[in-house]
């Protein structure tokens, strides 16, 4: 089966690690993702349901309105992929736009409009809960018809929560599996180590989910899959859990002679048998 692409560009997407994570997934009728990001995983998974999270409401509140009315949420994003829209003046006017403005349609067609004529797909906020990427200078930027069309479908499996993981958690029925990509450990304690949607995921917080993780699985027999950098610190955080190691590229410095080879964990907490 051809492997389904997200239609958002995505810091730290799992499109080049589907198959690695799909074989590490226990089979359940459910899957329950806290940390949804583009969707990858959902997008190329085969469950009966989905039940897909994430903390940051302009994401959920564009699938929300991808599900319920895709038709005219793709032809009205359309519109904004023209020539003329390729400029840093009108893109820093949207983005202005986009950070004064409550209205969910506007702010989920510029999202995704920002999301593909930004800077490298970064998803990025200042303090104050203001988009801040800088323009991306791309050619000709690629408007994602057909991926956002497949999400489309895929969607009516799906219920989308703005909620903490701690709470997806809490959603999971019995006969789920849930799957983590939480924001990643760094690769070093001096490495710097940004937020995707404002109040960074912090050392504390890497330490709570794999408690949560733990617990989840012992005591409410429901299966829970983590992805993250292989390092010292996660390998002790997850060591209740079977480790699995998965070599992937990834660019770690800001050149591109910086791709180099680091590898992932996958832990699977099980329930005891």
């Amino acid at each position: 089966m051809k492997k389904q692409r997200a239609f958002l560009k995505w810091a730290g997407g799992k499109y080049s690690l589907v198959e690695d994570i799909k074989r590490h997934l226990p089979a359940a009728e459910v899957l329950v993702e806290p940390f949804v990001g583009a969707g990858s995983i959902f997008l190329n998974a085969d469950y009966e349901r989905y039940i897909l999270a994430d903390i940051n409401p302009d994401l959920i509140n564009l699938y929300n309105l991808l599900k319920t009315d895709p038709v005219m949420y793709i032809s009205e994003a359309r519109r904004w992929f023209i020539p003329d829209n390729n400029r840093k003046d009108f893109y820093l006017s949207t983005r202005k736009a986009f950070n004064e403005s409550d209205d969910i349609l506007f702010r989920s067609l510029a999202f995704l409009y920002m999301n593909r004529f930004g800077f490298n797909g970064l998803c990025r906020y200042n303090k104050k809960g203001g988009f801040n990427v800088p323009f991306g200078s791309y050619k000709k930027p690629y408007f994602p018809e057909a991926e956002l069309e497949f999400f489309a479908e895929k969607a009516k499996k799906a219920e989308f929560v703005c909620v903490n993981y701690r709470d997806s958690f809490a959603m999971a029925p019995q006969g789920a599996v849930i799957y983590c990509d939480p924001p990643y450990a760094p690769l070093s304690t001096t490495a710097n180590f940004t937020s995707y949607a404002g109040g960074g995921f912090s050392l504390d917080d890497q330490a709570r989910l794999a408690d949560v993780a733990e617990k989840t699985a012992l005591e409410r027999d429901i299966p829970v899959l983590i992805s993250n950098h292989d390092t010292a610190l996660t390998r002790r955080l997850y060591h209740g859990a079977k480790l699995n190691v998965v070599k992937v590229k990834r660019t770690i410095s800001r050149n591109g002679a910086g791709r180099n080879k680091v590898d992932e964990l996958l832990a699977l907490f099980s329930p005891s048998e």
